[in-house]
């Protein structure tokens, strides 16, 4: 009899704990992934600086374009309310680098350029990161959420206060406009 009733209150306790361990370890997998894309976003600001001034070496007259992914840099890194936010000014910093590159096309002599044409293998790298690195943590939020909505963890959640993760959604418009970055000349 006794085993019984050790039974009846060891498995559902145990079972809680269980899936409140497995919300946690979710969790914490949704903020080391975002971790990881924000450090890739970093990278990426981190060489608009320098591909600006490489470009602006040749390119004097372009100056509004220029000053449009300065600003679009500046908007990103501000950019803190949400991800949906910050999608938004990533996806605008994303179109504002593609102008700059769009730039070099009509200067042979930029595209030639053995610093401009490292930056923008940099840059690239860091692209493909970026992308890597935000599938990563979609898929770590579609877990987490999928279990905080899945019973009985969504019981466990509930107790928990756990709150549903936020995708990191850019515009898809301006990435399949985005051509890809090439170092030839």
């Amino acid at each position: 009899m006794l085993w019984i009733i050790a039974l009846v209150i060891g498995v559902p306790v145990v079972t809680l704990i269980a899936q409140y361990n497995g919300l946690v370890r979710l969790r914490q997998l949704v903020k080391n992934s975002w971790a990881d894309v924000d450090v890739y976003l970093k990278r990426r600001a981190e060489l608009i600086p320098n591909l600006v001034e490489s470009v602006k070496a040749y390119a004097k007259h372009e100056q509004t374009v220029l000053t449009a992914v300065t600003e679009a840099r500046g908007r990103a890194a501000a950019a803190r309310a949400s991800l949906a936010d910050r999608g938004e000014a990533e996806s605008a910093l994303g179109s504002s680098l593609v102008n700059v590159l769009m730039i070099a096309e009509n200067y042979p002599e930029l595209k030639a350029s053995a610093n401009f044409e490292d930056l923008q293998k940099q840059l690239a790298d860091t692209e493909k990161s970026i992308a890597s690195a935000r599938q990563y943590y979609n898929a770590c939020v579609r877990d987490f959420n999928s279990k905080i909505e899945t019973f009985p963890s969504n019981i466990v959640a509930g107790m928990g206060a756990f709150q549903q993760a936020e995708f990191f959604m850019v515009d898809e418009a301006s990435e399949r406009e985005a051509p890809a970055f090439s170092a030839s000349t």
